[in-house]
């Protein structure tokens, strides 16, 4: 018998937090650990900024055509912000998961709702909360001279997301950024085994069993 084993299927793995909350710093050490992990690339209908590149930053589209997009159910989850429109393509997402290769949301609760709906057993959700909102507050002033209305519009915001807690699988308090990074991979390393996620077991399991 062939010692390689086919392709599992790959996982949908959901990073959200409250603004602030080091979903992105904890999703880059991620993307530099785990190969088979990559980050979904959303489109947007906001202009390209300096440097940016179709495909790698964003799919940046026009109005006209995102909203035909979303009339072709071509979106697995997508939302407006400040005017603007974000959405996650759903044939890449799809290849990827086919290949075996899993994918990293760094999206809010109510995409993290729209993916589920869409992909329901494929979803892994993790939610990141803040060990105090002292600190929380703390880390939005070290992030630079933003005004007080501005910090204030972003606590709000954080109130509302962490509402949303309950709604995801695994939550962690960020308190150590290593142990939470640890805890995430953990998370995604146990959702690569599960059953029902490695389709070629059951007849590897028979082979056995007739040896």
């Amino acid at each position: 018998m062939s010692n390689s084993r086919p392709s599992r299927r790959g996982i949908c793995l959901v990073l959200a937090a409250a603004p602030g909350g080091g979903k992105t710093s904890i999703s880059r050490a991620l993307l530099e650990t785990e190969p088979e992990l990559s980050l979904s690339v959303s489109a947007t209908t906001r202009a390209p900024r300096p440097g940016e590149q179709e495909g790698v930053h964003y799919f940046f589209r026009t109005p006209a055509q995102f909203a035909a997009g979303v009339a072709a159910g071509e979106f697995l989850e997508h939302a407006g912000f400040l005017g603007r429109s974000y959405g996650t393509p759903r044939a890449p997402v799809e290849q990827a998961l086919e290949n075996g290769r899993d994918v990293l949301f760094d999206i809010e609760w109510q995409g993290h709702r729209q993916l589920r709906q869409s992909m329901p057993a494929d979803v892994v959700g993790i939610f990141l909360l803040p060990p105090s909102l002292r600190e929380l507050e703390r880390r939005m002033r070290g992030r630079g001279q933003d005004p007080e209305e501005e910090i204030a519009k972003r606590m709000e915001a954080a109130r509302t997301e962490m509402q949303h807690w309950d709604e995801f699988d695994h939550v962690l308090v960020n308190d150590d950024f290593a142990t939470t990074v640890a805890a995430v991979r953990a998370i995604l390393h146990a959702a690569r085994t599960h059953r029902t996620r490695q389709p070629w077991l059951a007849g590897f399991v028979a082979g056995l069993l007739q040896g």
